[in-house]
């Protein structure tokens, strides 16, 4: 073997060690440094968990009405049936599956398209930059759950129509925060540099301002999962979300208010669900954001 090869491949294995250790570093200060990051990862991960296993998790279908109406928990239904004979264990198993789904596709379309949206408005500069920031003030304008209800009551009723709803809600404060980021970034050396070097607009964005952006973006994804899940919630709650037979945690909570009295356990699972899920989804954004702020970043290297 010549010694060209033999160099390539330790260089290679250099460079395998080199971020193997980073993420070892990475992870010894997460679980280090922030205990509570770790319990908002694991509420995560039980969430991802029962939502990925619904089909065998749940004891019967969402929509079964086999049983008697306002059965308390006991144990053959955990959870207790609500006012249509339904099984609450297994509707907010569902659910979990549902508000899954509505919070990583809306936030995934949404923070992705809004990032892209500031980093290439703040990079551009000049006309691009002040049209587009107009019209993200005028988003922003709206009280959001104001706008989400004008938006739903144009698309209508549905699961779908909710993922847009948010994407539109979603996509000017992603692009307000990445544009922040960017301003600075844009003045940096390294960008100077690949702008004299002749890069194109697109290299400059993807290799240089992108991955420069990564932390800031991650935060975002996390803490507007949250968010997308409380605005389903409420827009359901409001009877402007899902349909009212599919098993949507705000849905649930608003046939509980027909009997909160009689049937509590109606709204105090479901309830419970959410105020979990947000608040398992903002200790983990929080230790996100600690672990990508700049001092920690220089805390990792100097390890």
């Amino acid at each position: 073997m010549s010694n060209s090869v033999i160099d390539a491949n330790a260089a290679l294995d250099a460079a395998a060690m080199a971020v193997e250790n980073r993420w070892v570093r990475a992870m010894k200060i997460f679980f280090g440094d922030h205990p509570l990051g770790v319990i908002g990862a694991v509420i995560v991960t039980f969430l991802v968990v029962v939502a990925a296993c619904a089909p065998w998790i749940a004891p019967y279908g969402p929509k079964v009405t086999d049983f008697d109406a306002f059965i308390p928990p006991n144990d053959v239904h955990w959870f207790g049936t609500d006012h249509l004979g339904r099984d609450i264990l297994s509707r907010v198993v569902w659910g979990a599956q549902l508000s899954l789904y509505v919070g990583l596709t809306s936030v995934g379309v949404g923070v992705t398209a809004g990032a892209l949206w500031g980093i290439v408005s703040a990079y551009l500069g000049g006309a691009v930059d002040v049209i587009t920031q107009r019209l993200v003030d005028v988003l922003m304008g709206f009280p959001p759950i104001i706008l989400a209800l004008g938006l739903m009551a144009v698309l209508g009723q549905s699961v779908n129509n909710v993922v847009i709803a948010l994407v539109i809600l979603l996509s000017p404060s992603a692009a307000r925060t990445m544009r922040s980021s960017v301003l600075s970034l844009k003045e940096m050396a390294y960008v100077e540099s690949a702008r004299a070097l002749g890069a194109s607009t697109l290299r400059v964005v993807f290799q240089h301002l992108v991955p420069n952006c990564l932390g800031t973006y991650i935060v975002l994804f996390t803490v507007n999962v949250a968010y997308a899940i409380v605005v389903e919630a409420s827009l359901s709650f409001l009877g402007l979300g899902s349909p009212p037979d599919e098993p949507s945690w705000g849905g649930m909570l608003t046939a509980a208010t027909e009997s909160l009295e009689r049937a509590p356990w109606i709204a105090f699972f479901p309830g419970l669900a959410i105020c979990l899920v947000v608040f398992g989804l903002n200790l983990l954004g929080d230790a996100i954001r600690d672990m990508t702020d700049a001092k920690m970043r220089g805390r990792m290297s100097a390890e």
